[in-house]
């Protein structure tokens, strides 16, 4: 949302209440559909069961509580997937400038959605990205075709890479507790295929490439200097990158870090948005 301020600001614009609730709605959507689908792929796997569970596992653990309640998620999958389908027609017709990106985007979204349990949770790069991308430049660049349009200035198309980086380091790192878990379900993440160790690396490497893009479009005049906001969680970002390489094979002491990760990819888009909305004032 903060690329579309930057780039509304820029081109004389206000934002269409309307259109920002249905993307919003249509993201929602999106994330409660694969959400309930990979709950009842685990589920049926019987990966549920094999889990030892920290407050950082994916899914609920509803299911083996409630087994009956299986159908319902399913259903609950489906049905949001299609919702969020819906919501994309109906902004597709709203916005006919914007087919070019948000048609593609819109697609591969929901490819993502579909695939991620049966087929990229076995393929260990692909499941590194598919996180980053859903939330970073799928529904980025998808919010500012529709709000602002597919002329918006250069920062605004690269702004959701922030996300794309941080997100997919919160997925890599809940990973490193569930690698026995997984295998045992035919799943293939990069932690099995590289190391915990190695891939503990990657998320310092990941986090750095995030604060570098903020850094550089400031330099580059594309970002206000107040987005440099979001380098206040720096600190936060090395503890996770040593903790990670610390605890790597530890999985019990790695919890705060894991905690530590969390609050590192929610807090630094918000301060870079809350600084291209003081810097744009």
């Amino acid at each position: 949302m903060a690329g579309c301020l930057l780039a509304a600001q820029a081109q004389g614009m206000s934002l269409s209440l309307v259109d920002a609730a249905a993307v919003l709605l249509g993201a929602l959507a999106a994330h409660v559909g694969v959400n309930a689908l990979n709950e009842h792929h685990d589920f049926q796997s019987g990966l549920d069961l094999l889990t030892q569970r920290t407050p950082f596992s994916g899914g609920s653990g509803a299911l083996p509580a409630h087994p009956a309640l299986a159908p319902l998620a399913w259903r609950m999958g489906v049905g949001c997937l299609a919702l969020a389908a819906l919501i994309g027609v109906g902004l597709l017709a709203r916005h006919a400038a914007a087919w070019p990106v948000l048609l593609p985007v819109g697609l591969a979204g929901l490819a993502l959605a579909a695939a991620y349990t049966p087929w990229i949770t076995r393929h260990p790069w692909w499941c590194l990205m598919a996180p980053g991308l859903g939330f970073g430049p799928l529904m980025g660049w998808g919010t500012v075709s529709v709000l602002v349009g597919v002329q918006a200035p250069a920062a605004a198309w690269w702004l959701p890479m922030v996300s794309f980086f941080l997100v997919n380091n919160l997925l890599l790192l809940n990973q490193f507790p569930d690698v026995d878990a997984d295998r045992s379900v035919g799943r293939l993440t990069l932690p099995m295929q590289i190391g915990r160790a190695r891939c503990a690396h990657l998320v310092g490497l990941q986090s750095g490439l995030a604060y570098a893009l903020v850094v550089g479009l400031v330099l580059a005049g594309r970002l206000p200097v107040a987005a440099l906001a979001g380098l206040l969680t720096a600190p936060l970002a090395w503890q996770v990158w040593r903790g990670a390489v610390k605890h790597a094979d530890a999985p019990q002491d790695l919890l705060p870090t894991l905690g530590r990760n969390v609050a590192l990819t929610l807090l630094t888009p918000v301060l870079v948005a809350l600084g291209v909305v003081v810097g744009l004032r």
